[in-house]
């Protein structure tokens, strides 16, 4: 009777280990997942776009008066100075004006001359402010030795210098070009035979206003010209701004002072600038997937120095990120960890090989990360890329 009782609990035994395997076996396994730790470090939202650059001051020299234009021997990129000739016009046959031809002609040399002592008192103004700019640079970094003055404040009144200095070359530069637009009308009555004693027989010498590279040549060849055609344009590469077009509901977040990294532009280090003026007309674009979409110009200026990107000339492309906010110690998290739930954010948490749900709360947002305002805590493992398979409370393993 005994041997029939363990023979029979050696059977139960037996099968209870049988269906403990069976059911071991169909239970599903952890799923495998990826999981990084929280963590605090820089952080930076920007609107990143293409865009170009190009001269701030560019001057087309035209044809005063008709004629006809020899072959100009300069090339794209040639360096030429204040005063050199460019280009010879040799003149035609001169049409008399009439009286009123004559008047009006005379009135356009008086309003290039106003123009002329405009753009002086500009320069004047300029210089002042400039003069200014560099004192006050002088006092606070005299300052800033003594300990009196923050760093933040130096780098300011550095930027204040070199924008009034730009100021000051772009006014001599108005100015110059003034000068050149009042000889030339000076020169459309010499040679027009408007008054007595006209050298129509002469060789016109067209001469730069300013010093520059040539930009573009518009008629290299000779042959006859009309009056006001383009010929040549010149241009200083040292002064160069940046068009960049940005979607309106970005340009609205974008403001004058903004700083601006320029990348991809061709050098080994992003470059710095500043939003000078964000365009208040916007226009509209077709996008490659053939969407209209509105956009807005924004114009920045490059404040790294000039050994920096002297090889950057005209309409060349560059990469920028417009910085809207930043800051050097940012709990966040890895976009790809978060999900909607209810009505706000949540993640799951590895914990003890399992995965928890965890609601939490976000401030700034880049694309790729996102700050954690409140519901984890700096070292949590968090899984990155869930999938409908995972649920809260389901056990997981860390991919290798």
């Amino acid at each position: 009777m005994q041997a029939l009782l363990r023979r029979r609990i050696g059977l139960y035994i037996i099968a209870a280990a049988v269906i403990a395997a069976l059911v071991y076996g169909f239970m599903p396994g952890p799923v495998r997942v990826e999981a990084v730790r929280v963590k605090r470090g820089p952080m930076r939202v920007t609107v990143d776009e293409e865009g170009m650059t190009r001269v701030i001051d560019r001057f087309i020299i035209s044809a005063p008066v008709a004629g006809f234009a020899r072959r100009i021997s300069l090339d794209a990129g040639d360096a030429v100075k204040k005063g050199e000739t460019v280009a010879e016009l040799e003149p035609l046959r001169s049409p008399m004006l009439d009286p009123r031809s004559r008047a009006g002609a005379a009135a356009r040399a008086a309003a290039a001359k106003a123009a002329l002592e405009a753009a002086k008192e500009k320069v004047r103004a300029a210089e002042a402010r400039a003069g200014l700019a560099k004192k006050e640079l002088e006092r606070l970094t005299r300052l800033f030795n003594d300990n009196l003055v923050t760093r933040e404040q130096v780098d300011r009144a550095e930027a204040a210098a070199r924008e009034a200095d730009a100021v000051l070359r772009s006014a001599v530069f108005a100015a110059d070009v003034a000068r050149y637009k009042m000889e030339a009308v000076r020169t459309a009555l010499e040679y027009s035979g408007a008054v007595p004693g006209g050298r129509p027989g002469g060789t016109l010498l067209i001469k730069s206003p300013v010093s520059g590279r040539v930009l573009r040549i518009h008629h290299k060849s000779e042959g006859v010209v009309r009056e006001g055609q383009a010929l040549i344009e010149i241009g200083d590469t040292r002064a160069l701004e940046v068009e960049v077009d940005v979607l309106s509901a970005d340009a609205v977040k974008i403001r004058p002072g903004t700083p601006v990294i320029f990348k991809r532009w061709g050098g080994g280090t992003p470059l710095k600038g500043r939003v000078r003026v964000v365009e208040p007309a916007g226009f509209t674009r077709v996008s490659a997937l053939g969407v209209e979409e509105q956009r807005t110009r924004v114009i920045s200026d490059i404040v790294s120095p000039y050994e920096e990107w002297r090889r950057l000339g005209d309409a060349y492309r560059v990469e920028a990120a417009f910085i809207l906010w930043e800051d050097d110690n940012v709990l966040q998290v890895p976009a790809s960890a978060l999900f909607r739930y209810k009505e706000g954010w949540a993640v799951f948490v590895f914990s003890e090989g399992r995965a928890r749900l965890r609601e939490v709360r976000t401030g700034h947002r880049n694309g790729l990360t996102a700050e954690v305002v409140s519901g984890l805590a700096e070292g949590d493992m968090v899984i990155t890329h869930p999938g409908s398979s995972v649920r809260d409370g389901m056990r997981v393993r860390l991919r290798r």
